[in-house]
Parts: C-alpha cells; sequence; structure tokens
C-alpha cells in the first residue's frame, strides 16, 4: 500500500505502540483513491505507551516538521509527556502523532470507533469509516470537505452490498 505503513507499522508493531491510524491512509484503507504526503496516528497516552512510541521512533530522528533546521528538539518522553500533537519529519517520512482529535478526543475515547485491519502484511487499528468523515467534518479544512464525498460514496456503496 503504502512504503509509510511499511516503515511505520513494523516498528510499532515491534515496540507494541498503541496507536489508531485516522487521516488520508485510514481513507485509503477503507477504498479510498486520494494520495497523501504523510500518516497520522492517534497515540495512548499511558507513560508506557509513550515510552514505547519514543524507542519505536528513536533510530528514526524525528524532528518538528517546518521547523527552521538547527532548532534545539529532542523527541524523548519528557517531550512527548509535556506536548500533545506533534507533525514530525523522519528518515522514514512525515508523520502526525496526536494526542487526541477534533471530532474523536483521545486514543481511549476513539478506539470503541476503530476496527483492526492488515495493511502492508501488520496489524493496525484504523479509525471507522463512519468516525472517519466525522473526524474530517471537525477539522473543517477545504481538503477534508473534498475528501468527505468520496468517503460517503464507498459508505453508500458499502450498505449496497450489504443489501444486496
Amino acid at each position: 500500500m503504502s512504503s509509510l505503513l511499511e516503515a511505520f507499522l513494523p516498528l510499532f508493531e515491534e515496540h507494541g505502540v498503541h496507536c489508531i491510524l485516522i487521516g488520508g491512509w485510514a481513507a485509503t484503507a477503507h477504498g479510498s483513491l486520494r494520495s497523501t504526503v504523510d500518516i497520522d496516528f492517534v497515540y495512548s497516552r499511558s507513560d508506557d505507551n509513550m515510552d514505547r512510541l519514543v524507542s519505536a521512533l528513536q533510530s528514526s530522528h524525528p524532528y518538528l516538521r517546518g521547523a527552521p533546521p538547527g532548532l534545539p528538539f529532542q523527541f524523548d518522553q519528557a517531550t512527548l509527556r509535556s506536548g500533545l500533537n506533534f507533525t514530525l519529519t523522519t528518515q522514514l517520512g512525515d508523520i502526525d502523532l496526536l494526542g487526541e482529535v477534533p471530532g474523536g478526543g483521545n486514543y481511549e475515547q476513539l478506539l470503541p470507533y476503530s476496527e483492526q485491519f492488515q495493511l502492508a502484511g501488520y496489524p493496525c487499528q484504523c479509525v471507522t469509516l463512519d468516525k472517519l468523515i466525522e473526524l474530517k467534518r471537525a477539522a473543517g479544512r477545504p481538503k477534508d470537505f473534498e475528501a468527505i464525498a468520496e468517503l460517503e460514496t464507498l459508505r453508500e456503496e458499502r450498505e449496497r452490498q450489504k443489501k444486496g
């Protein structure tokens, strides 16, 4: 499916990171044909999980996306604990790590609205199609509103297939 999935999912599986795939790659998992340049996860903010997340990403040298070169930044447990949402660039690609999202809340609140997928050969918690549409509405960005029409069409097609 994607080099981003193939890069991050094995690391998260190996380190036992608890997170939920949202955004463009979740849309792709549900059948969207749109492309995206980064990968978005809502992560559990439990102490143990944040430790595992830092450990998983350490070797990929995370850095704040869009920050000036040379800005002091260390992606470690203290940084993760004192922040919430991070847009990062890594040697593996761009990743958004979100402690909570509009319309979905935090990991624990979003978990009931997720389902297990096999993506790039790895298990991945992915937000449901219905919740993804809600998240895109709540984000309110023009690119999200454009994606909603396609996602609603995918949902309608699934409903037709269930009935037929």
